[in-house]
């Protein structure tokens, strides 16, 4: 499976994870609370349990756990890593607070296979380990937990059942041959400045072929497994849609 990767909203910076991690725990909680009144929580002595309040909302939480190891890290050839805190250190910042005053935290998309969510970095914990001797740690179990908020992209329109499954799709990008050749746009600037639109995948494949349900043929031609977004100003070739069962 490709790696894990956080594209930050408003820069659009991709921060790839050196290794997967070996299980994702999600917790949800609903927007569910105890009525109170003047003198304390409604309850009564015969109710087998508390009444509860249905407002809305609620919770949504993911929580993994990364490792990086300087050993295994191929994150700039240009220059030799002898403190894992530098792989580490991106990731971090998100829980961290933006110099840009009136600015919240970092709103960061998660892709890892099937899972696109947008969410913030609520917390974040490193554990250190094998220190060199000049006191600089070589390897870091970095956990994170993530809260999804309210994402505006609208999802994905469900394939109908005759169309091709995601691995005859793949193989067509393989096999097709190219029938065109799409430069997708920049996206633009929101009100507050932050980067807004830009060409989803989806939309790409629903332009060339009429069905949106067929992006992965265009994702696989170029390549593209972690995000829903086509990067803006790089051609994609668009390769011949597969024959339907």
């Amino acid at each position: 499976m490709e790696s894990v990767t956080f594209i930050v909203a408003d820069t659009g910076e991709r921060l790839r994870c050196q290794l997967n991690p070996e299980r994702l725990v999600t917790r949800r909680t609903a927007g569910l609370r105890r009525p109170v009144a003047g003198s304390g929580p409604v309850t009564g002595p015969q109710a087998s349990d508390d009444p509860l309040l249905h407002i809305g909302g609620g919770r949504t939480e993911m929580d993994l756990e990364l490792l990086f190891d300087i050993e295994t890290s191929s994150a700039d050839a240009h220059r030799t890593v002898t403190d894992v805190r530098d792989l580490t250190r991106p990731l971090w910042q998100l829980a961290e607070n933006p110099a840009e005053p009136g600015r919240g935290v970092h709103a960061v998309r998660f892709c890892w296979g099937l899972w696109n969510v947008l969410c913030v970095v609520a917390a974040v914990a490193e554990r250190l380990e094998r220190f060199d001797t000049t006191g600089a740690p070589t390897r870091s179990w970095l956990s994170l937990r993530l809260v999804r908020i309210p994402d505006p992209t609208p999802p994905p329109i469900e394939a109908p059942e005759s169309a091709p499954s995601p691995a005859a799709q793949v193989a067509a990008a393989v096999t097709s041959p190219s029938i065109d050749v799409h430069v997708p746009v920049d996206p633009g600037r929101d009100d507050s400045g932050q980067t807004a639109g830009g060409e989803r995948l989806d939309a790409i494949a629903a332009r060339y072929y009429g069905a949106p349900w067929l992006w992965r043929v265009i994702a696989a031609a170029n390549g593209l497994y972690d995000s829903v977004f086509a990067p803006p100003g790089t051609p994609l070739t668009i390769p011949e849609a597969p024959a339907q069962p």
